[in-house]
């Protein structure tokens, strides 16, 4: 009996299919955790730069009334050709900072849950669905 214990401890033969079984549901969470990540991040950076573009739009404004007309225009002209958003899940927060009346802010909020990652793979931890982002510029004419 002792013999065929220790014959069959020494046994090698399916060694890789058990390492396979192992390792792949980790390799899975790796692939697709960056897959993931990888499509939230670039549509967190297209908001972040529509959030800047904006802000810089508002510039040639004269007064508050302008600036907000001339960011709302933007968004609504070029929103759409940045990667990854959809100008219909976008809202946004325009006007003269609260704090102080010499700046300018742009928040832009972004409703991120038609994105292709929610699903991917049920035990990646994930973001907030909702992805926001805040531009300050001075105000132009100053």
């Amino acid at each position: 009996m002792r013999s065929r214990f220790i014959s069959w401890a020494r046994d090698d033969r399916a060694t890789s299919a058990v390492e396979f079984a192992i390792l792949t549901p980790v390799f899975l969470l790796l692939l697709t955790g960056m897959l993931a990540y990888g499509i939230y991040f670039g549509a967190a950076h297209s908001l972040q730069q529509l959030s800047a573009d904006a802000a810089r739009t508002a510039i040639a404004g004269l007064n508050q009334t302008e600036r907000n007309r001339l960011v709302e225009d933007f968004l609504d002209d070029n929103a759409a050709s940045y990667m990854l958003i959809d100008r219909s899940r976008l809202t946004h927060t325009i006007g003269d900072s609260t704090t102080d009346p010499n700046q300018y802010r742009v928040t832009l909020r972004y409703n991120a849950s038609d994105l292709p990652i929610w699903n991917l793979y049920v035990p990646l931890p994930l973001p907030s669905q909702e992805i926001a982002y805040s531009s300050t510029i001075r105000r132009g004419g100053i």
